[in-house]
C-alpha cells in the first residue's frame, strides 16, 4: 500500500478518526437494521407505537439525566425510585374482586400495589428529606405547594371529563403525568429548582395513577381493596423514611430497588395468569409474552440483587466479593438457562408448558441476580446500585409492552436511561468498564509487584495538624466513606466554620465514587450544614492543587491513592484520584495504615510531605475542631 510521507520524509501517522468513525457508523447501522427486523417480525401496529414511544423516551431521558448536577445524583437516584414506583399502574389495572381478590392474578397484582406504594411514598419524602438538607438559611422561600394547583388541574380536570362522557382522556392525563416525570428529572439540574422536580414527580406519580383509577371504572369495593393496598404500602413507605439516617441511604435505596424488582415479577405473573387463554386468538400474543418474560427475569435480577446490595452496605453480608468457583461460567449457564426457558415459553402452547418455563425464568433471574452482585466487592457498591436502578427502569417498561401503557414505557425508559447513565459516570470515576465491575474484580490480570515505597511514615498528633491548619490560608478537605461510618460530618462541619470565620479559604474535594452510592457525601456534608458552594468535584480541585497549603483527608483511601496513576501494577492503577500529594502537605486521617477497600497499598503514606493522624474518624474530627476553636480564641 501506498503511504505518503510528510514534509520531514516519515510517514503520516494512521488516521485517528476512522476507527471511532466506523465504531459509531457501524453501531448506527445495526441499530436501523434491528428496527426494520423488528416491523417485519411483529407488524402490529401497537408494538410500533409502543417502540417509537420507548427510542424517543430514552433519547429524552439520556439528555435530561446528563444535565443533573453531580451534587444531588443521590436524590435523583430516589426521585427515580420513587417513580418507579409506577409499577403500581400495572397492578391496579389487572386487580379483580371486590374488597379481596377473586383469584391468583388478583393476589399477584394487590400484591404488586402494595409493594410499589411503599417505593412511591417512600420514595419522595426521602427525597424531600435530601433536598431540605441542602436549603441554607439565606435562601428565599420557596413555595412549592403551589404546585397543588396543577395537580387539581390535572386530577381534578381529568375526572370532571370522564363525568361528562370523555372516557378516553386518560391517555392525555398520562401524557401530562410523563411529562411531570421528566420534569422531576429535569428539575435536579441545580439545587435551584431540585425542589420543584420533587414536587413535579409526586404530580406526575400520583396524576398517572389518579388516571389510573379513573379508567378502570371498578366497583366500589375494587376500589376499597385498592385503597387498602395503596394505604398499607404509603403508610409503611412513609414510616420508613422518616426514620431514616443519612447514613442509611444507599442500603435503603437498595432495598427500595427490591421492591420495584418484585413488583415486576409478580405484575408479569398476573397478567400470564389472567391473559393466558387470550394468547391462542391475539395476534400480538407473542410481543405480549415476550415482554412478561423479559420483565420477569429483569425484575427478578432486581430483586434479589438489591436484597443482596441492601445486605453488603448494611453490613448484614459480608462487603467482600463471594462468588462461586468459575463464576463467570456459573451465569453465564443460568442465563443460558433463562433464554431456554424464555423460548419454551415462547412457542409451546400449554398453559403446564408456560408456566413451569415463567416458574423458572424467575428462578434462575433471582439466582443470577444473587449471585452476581454476591461478586461484586464493597469498592464497586456505587455502581452495583446505579446499575440496579437501571433495571428497575426497563423492568417498568417491559410493563409498558405488556400492557401497552405509554405512561409505564415512558417512565420506565426515563430510569433505565438515568441508571445507565450513573453506572457510566461511576466506571469512568473509577478507570473500569461496566463488565469488569459486574463480571471481573479489582485488578483482574495484574499480578506483578507493587510500586516499591521508600521513606519513612511521618505520624502527627491532633495538635500539631491543628498548628498546621490554623496557620494556612487554603485547605482542602477529601471525605471518603470512613467519614459517613463514623458520622464525622458534624464535627467537620465546625471546624471549617472556624476556619473560614478566621479568614481561611475552605474547599471539598468530592471523588465521584467515594461513599456507596452517587451523591452520598454531598448529601452528608448538607446534613451537617455545610455550604454547597463549598463542596467540588475532583476535576475542580485538581486543578488548583498545588495551592492548597493542606489538603486534609478524612476516611478516605483509595480516592487519593498514588498508586492509581503511578502503579501499573496496582488493582487501582488507571482510577482517576483527587491529587492531594501536589498540595504542599497532607494530612490524612485514618483507623490504621490498613490497605482501603480495592486492597490496594497507598504509597502516599510515605511522602515526605504527607503525615497520618491514625484513629477514629468521629473523634480525630472533634479534636481537631476544638483545637482550631482554642487555637483562635487564644490569638
Amino acid at each position: 500500500a501506498d503511504t505518503f510521507d510528510g514534509p520531514s520524509g516519515d510517514a503520516a501517522p494512521a488516521d485517528p478518526l476512522f476507527a471511532p468513525t466506523l465504531r459509531t457508523a457501524s453501531l448506527t447501522a445495526a441499530s436501523l437494521a434491528a428496527l426494520l427486523a423488528i416491523n417485519v417480525a411483529a407488524p402490529d401496529p401497537a408494538l410500533l407505537q409502543m417502540m417509537t414511544t420507548f427510542a424517543l423516551s430514552t433519547v429524552v431521558g439520556y439528555q435530561v439525566v446528563w444535565g443533573v448536577a453531580h451534587a444531588l445524583h443521590s436524590p435523583l437516584m430516589s426521585v427515580t425510585n420513587a417513580v418507579s414506583g409506577l409499577t403500581a399502574v400495572g397492578g391496579l389495572c389487572l386487580m379483580n374482586g371486590g374488597v379481596l381478590p377473586a383469584d391468583t392474578a388478583g393476589a399477584l397484582a394487590a400484591a404488586a400495589v402494595f409493594m410499589s406504594s411503599i417505593n412511591v411514598f417512600g420514595g419522595f419524602l426521602i427525597t424531600q428529606r435530601m433536598l431540605d438538607m441542602f436549603k441554607r438559611p439565606t435562601d428565599p422561600r420557596e413555595h412549592t405547594y403551589l404546585y397543588a394547583v396543577p395537580a387539581a388541574a390535572l386530577v381534578g380536570g381529568y375526572y370532571a371529563a370522564l363525568a361528562g362522557g370523555y372516557g378516553n382522556l386518560y391517555q392525555m392525563a398520562y401524557l401530562g403525568s410523563a411529562l411531570c416525570c421528566v420534569g422531576a428529572i429535569g428539575g435536579l439540574a441545580t439545587q435551584r429548582t431540585a425542589r420543584t422536580g420533587n414536587a413535579l414527580g409526586v404530580l406526575g406519580v400520583g396524576g398517572g395513577i389518579a388516571a389510573t383509577l379513573g379508567m378502570l371504572g371498578a366497583s366500589p369495593a375494587l376500589y376499597a381493596q385498592m385503597g387498602a393496598a395503596i394505604g398499607a404500602g404509603a403508610l409503611i413507605g412513609t414510616g420508613i423514611a422518616r426514620s431514616m439516617a443519612v447514613t442509611s441511604l444507599p442500603q435503603l435505596v437498595a432495598a427500595f430497588h427490591s421492591f420495584v424488582g418484585l413488583a415486576a415479577v409478580l405484575t408479569c405473573g398476573a397478567q400470564f395468569v389472567a391473559e393466558y387463554a387470550h394468547f391462542a386468538t391475539d395476534a400480538s400474543a407473542g410481543v405480549h409474552k415476550l415482554a412478561i418474560a423479559l420483565g420477569s427475569f429483569i425484575g427478578g435480577v432486581t430483586f434479589t440483587g438489591s436484597l443482596v446490595a441492601y445486605g453488603k452496605l448494611d453490613g448484614s453480608i459480608t462487603s467482600a466479593s463471594v462468588a462461586l468457583p468459575a463464576k463467570n461460567v456459573v451465569n453465564a449457564a443460568m442465563a443460558a438457562g433463562c433464554l431456554g426457558a424464555m423460548g419454551v415459553f415462547m412457542v409451546d402452547p400449554s398453559y403446564t408448558a408456560e408456566l413451569y418455563s415463567l416458574l423458572a425464568i424467575n428462578g434462575l433471574a433471582m439466582a443470577l441476580g444473587a449471585h452476581t452482585t454476591m461478586a461484586i466487592g464493597g469498592a464497586d457498591a456505587p455502581v452495583a446500585v446505579t446499575v440496579l436502578n437501571s433495571y428497575s427502569g426497563w423492568a417498568l417498561c417491559a410493563e409498558g409492552f405488556m400492557l401497552n401503557n405509554n405512561l409505564l414505557t415512558v417512565t420506565g425508559a426515563l430510569i433505565g436511561s438515568s441508571g445507565a447513565i450513573l453506572s457510566y459516570i461511576m466506571c469512568v470515576g473509577m478507570g473500569r468498564s461496566l463488565t469488569n465491575v459486574l463480571f471481573g474484580t479489582w485488578g483482574g490480570g495484574k499480578t506483578g509487584p507493587a510500586l516499591e515505597v521508600t521513606g519513612e511514615v511521618t505520624e502527627w498528633t491532633a495538635a500539631t495538624a491543628v498548628d498546621a491548619l490554623a496557620n494556612a490560608k487554603k485547605v482542602l478537605i477529601v471525605p471518603g466513606y470512613g467519614l459517613a461510618v463514623a458520622s464525622a460530618q458534624f464535627a467537620v462541619a465546625e471546624l471549617v466554620t472556624s476556619l473560614i470565620d478566621n479568614g481561611i479559604e475552605v474547599q471539598f474535594g468530592i471523588h465521584p465514587v467515594a461513599g456507596r452510592m452517587p451523591g452520598q457525601l454531598n448529601v452528608l456534608l448538607a446534613d451537617a450544614g455545610v455550604d454547597y458552594d463549598y463542596v467540588k468535584e475532583m476535576e475542580e480541585v485538581n486543578e488548583e492543587m498545588e495551592e492548597f497549603d493542606v489538603s486534609l483527608v478524612m476516611g478516605a483511601n483509595d480516592t487519593v491513592s498514588i498508586a492509581a496513576e503511578k502503579d501499573p501494577n496496582s488493582s487501582i492503577y488507571g482510577m482517576p484520584v483527587i491529587q492531594v500529594w501536589k498540595s504542599k502537605q497532607v494530612v490524612v486521617c485514618k483507623r490504621s495504615l490498613a490497605a482501603g477497600y480495592a486492597g490496594s497499598e497507598n504509597p502516599l503514606f510515605w511522602e515526605p510531605n504527607n503525615a497520618m493522624l491514625l484513629g477514629d474518624a468521629k473523634k480525630t474530627a472533634e479534636a481537631l475542631r476544638d483545637g482550631v476553636k482554642a487555637h483562635f480564641e487564644a490569638s
